[in-house]
């Protein structure tokens, strides 16, 4: 019997420090998240970062939480409600942080006599912290557990046409009557590094202004690669000219290199610009979050008109769109009648 297993990032159980801080050190000791030896890393985080960041991330969180609990979840499950009724075979929902765990999703598609399982991380790019963490735990768990269960991996969606379709009718529906100067794509930033960690040919990818645009066995890996292909794919479709759009990446962390340029630096510079209406897109996340409804819309909104815009507009990831909820069901449907 076939079953999916839905995983998206995850949240705290509360906005408060005492759930904020054993849910950031499990997102934190991840080693595909910091991929440091496990003793700096365990200094690095319960040493320094987990003294003060657990403070200031509840803050974030108390922003954004509704009634309802974290949006993140909030949405999944009603994600995770549509795609069931859109579909013929069970459907479980897990978080690679926090609950429900992998663990628990995989035993509920076990009890329900589930022997073929596909995985389907909600990450339209492939990043060692976000697809490769998901899919070399769920492994381990099904080693260890469920030994007769097989895995199918739905492979990264950033350039499937139907998804670019969603994105664009999504970006085109919220930008109805909004004149706005520039249309950013700002998606979550990974460091160098993991770009070249992942990198099968281990000499491709020189992050440069070339080498996403030269065809390599490397882009199959690749998320700098991968996002620059989902926006060039969704401007062809919007017709936007260079001058209207650009690229940048959001939420990284002090002591590295990570992809530039950086979203916070590029919007405050936009109004000296003549950029005076700006519209944000976040397409590394299918679901909104922390990254997007605190970082974007809130910060980033903030931190523009500090800077002299006078318009901003944050445009909501695909969410529960029926749409969306339509094109993953039909990607199910495919693979569950093969």
């Amino acid at each position: 019997m076939k079953g999916v297993l839905l995983v998206n990032l995850g949240s705290p159980d509360s906005p408060e420090p005492k759930d904020v801080k054993p849910y950031l050190d499990e997102f934190l000791m991840d080693k595909y998240v910091i991929d440091v030896p496990y003793l700096l890393r365990a200094f690095l985080v319960r040493g320094i970062i987990l003294r003060k960041r657990p403070e200031n991330s509840s803050n974030a969180y108390k922003r954004i939480w509704t009634d309802e609990g974290s949006p993140l979840i909030v949405i999944s499950n009603k994600t995770h409600k549509k795609v069931q009724e859109r579909v013929q075979v069970p459907v479980a929902l897990s978080m690679r942080y926090g609950k429900p765990n992998i663990l628990s999703g995989l035993q509920e598609l076990h009890n329900k006599g589930v022997t073929e399982v596909l995985l389907f991380p909600l990450y339209p790019q492939y990043a060692m912290a976000s697809t490769k963490t998901i899919l070399v735990l769920a492994e381990e768990l099904r080693k260890k557990h469920f030994p007769h269960m097989k895995f199918t991996v739905i492979q990264s969606f950033y350039n499937k046409k139907d998804y670019i379709q969603n994105l664009a009718d999504s970006i085109k529906k919220h930008l109805e009557g909004f004149e706005y100067d520039h249309l950013l794509f700002s998606y979550h930033g990974i460091p160098e590094r993991h770009i070249r960690k992942v990198d099968p040919t281990k000499s491709h990818c020189k992050i440069d202004d070339n080498c996403c645009s030269v065809a390599s066995p490397a882009q199959e890996f690749c998320y700098r690669h991968q996002c620059t292909e989902t926006t060039r794919q969704v401007v062809e479709i919007l017709g936007l000219p260079k001058e209207k759009y650009s690229q940048t990446y959001q939420s990284r962390l002090a002591g590295d290199k990570w992809l530039e340029p950086y979203t916070d630096i590029e919007i405050n510079k936009m109004p000296g610009k003549g950029i005076k209406k700006l519209a944000v897109v976040t397409p590394a996340f299918v679901a909104d979050c922390l990254e997007t409804l605190e970082e974007i819309a809130m910060e980033a909104n903030h931190q523009f008109k500090e800077h002299g815009g006078d318009d901003f507009k944050f445009i909501p990831c695909l969410n529960d769109d029926d749409a969306w909820m339509d094109t993953m069901a039909n990607w199910i449907n495919d693979w569950s009648k093969n």
